[in-house]
């Protein structure tokens, strides 16, 4: 397919996590057009699931949403400026699926400190599952999803104004809540079908 040129990107608004921007682009057919585009973090969430096959979620307010939503752990990775990797010649673009599942990554180690951070527990095996562009048509934002299992106790050290309460449930409670629109995250839907089907492909462990 024939591509579109980036003219130039430029920023109209910077608040406390996201930058949004207007880009002029020059579509195939040379008419010049002009997008938004929303800066935002990338990071990790993880499902972690327990020997008895228990499922682990937390439940949090969201201001966008202005109620309390019920999701993986999740949270933003810290190595990461506008997709540019720590040795600054490599893009998130340019991964590979084995990347994700390096210990030193940085999503990698996003869903092992979130794991933690959040419920306590530590994920001694990781499964990459994908990664999600939160909405593609606009954010930069892009986030891995993990499976995590060998679960272990480690101690919980949230942030300050995190106020979380954990939600343990069975893949089929899972799948019944999304079913009744109780879990309605887009990373946690993914997680929890993404399980359910490596499990009925015996393709996880």
């Amino acid at each position: 397919m024939e591509k579109y040129e980036l003219l130039k990107r430029d920023i109209k608004y910077k608040a406390h996590r996201v930058k949004v921007y207007e880009d002029t682009l020059v579509r195939p057919d040379g008419k010049k057009v002009y997008y938004d585009f929303v800066e935002n973090r990338n990071g990790s969430g993880v499902l972690l699931v327990d020997k008895e096959e228990n499922l682990y979620f937390v439940k949090q307010y969201r201001n966008s949403i202005n109620a309390y939503d019920i999701e993986i752990p999740a949270g933003c990775a810290e190595d990461f400026d506008n997709n540019i990797v720590e040795d600054k010649n490599q893009t998130v673009e340019d991964y590979k699926k084995e990347d994700y599942l390096n210990p030193d990554n940085p999503f990698y180690k996003c869903a092992i400190r979130e794991a933690q951070e959040e419920t306590g527990l530590i994920p001694r095996k990781l499964h990459f599952v994908n990664y999600i562009i939160a909405a593609a048509g606009l954010f930069s934002e892009r986030t891995a999803v993990y499976i995590g299992m060998d679960l272990e106790e480690g101690s919980l050290n949230r942030d300050e104004d995190e106020f979380i309460e954990i939600i343990k449930l069975s893949p089929e409670e899972a799948m019944d809540y999304i079913n009744k629109g109780l879990i309605n995250d887009s990373k946690t839907i993914i997680a929890v079908q993404a399980y359910m089907l490596l499990r009925d492909k015996k393709d996880i462990n």
